[in-house]
């Protein structure tokens, strides 16, 4: 006997908010990730950089099943409107949140490479950095799960601070590496873990503009706040 409409409709919402709750795991996932980084940087402990490396397989494992199960929702239930819009959107923001976790492993990697190294300047800047991406990527979160996009918007304004940061800290970064030939090799390991980290807001953003889309069906304008200029920076060795 063929399933009756009522059990068809409950089956499928059922459907739609396990697909919410993968997600929402996933980006817990991530965001302990980027926690467990900014910790390892600061604190430079190889074990907590360990524990964020582990973390990464489980984020590619749950991107795989997200995936599947999007193809049979999609296979199966030919969803429309919004509920087409999210499921659409969820291959999107899993593939986003994929790789914040990969910038995050790579910034505990190089973590441990840095504990080897005395670092005779300060690192405020880029634990502000750290602060900032963490902040950004728990409102994304949030805002995923919630389906705020007011919280989607402050996170896709909040770009250009992190953009400022990166900059102020390349730098800084160069500036030292220019001073004492003996900080270019842990300044270079900074800089990848800085542009990681900018990286990292970068597809905070992108989830953020999939989040607009999803929920109201239209898009953020195409010019978002930029404010990586680093490669066109014009340091000039102090007199």
């Amino acid at each position: 006997m063929p399933d009756s409409p009522e059990h068809l409709v409950k089956s499928y919402d059922t459907e739609l908010k396990k697909l919410r709750a993968m997600m929402a795991e996933m980006g817990g996932i991530v965001e302990n990730q980027v926690a467990l980084a900014a910790q390892a940087i600061l604190t430079r402990d190889n074990e907590i950089a360990t524990k964020t490396v582990e973390g990464d397989a489980k984020v590619d494992s749950l991107e795989r099943d997200i995936e599947q199960f999007v193809i049979r929702m999609l296979a199966l239930r030919q969803p429309m409107a919004s509920d087409l819009r999210f499921i659409i959107a969820s291959l999107k923001m899993t593939g986003d949140l994929e790789r914040i976790g990969d910038y995050a492993a790579n910034v505990a990697k190089r973590s441990v490479v840095l504990s080897q190294f005395a670092i005779p300047f300060s690192l405020t800047g880029l634990g502000q950095m750290l602060r900032l991406v963490q902040e950004q990527l728990k409102s994304i979160i949030d805002a995923v799960d919630a389906g705020d996009t007011e919280k989607a918007v402050a996170v896709w304004r909040s770009d250009q601070a992190v953009d400022d940061l990166y900059n102020m800290i390349f730098r800084e970064l160069i500036t030292y590496m220019m001073e004492d030939p003996r900080n270019i090799t842990p300044c270079t390991h900074l800089l990848f873990i800085a542009k990681n980290l900018e990286r990292i807001g970068d597809h905070a953003t992108n989830i953020a503009e999939t989040v607009y889309y999803a929920v109201r069906g239209e898009v953020l304008p195409d010019m978002r706040p930029k404010g990586d200029t680093s490669a066109y920076a014009v340091v000039r060795p102090k007199e």
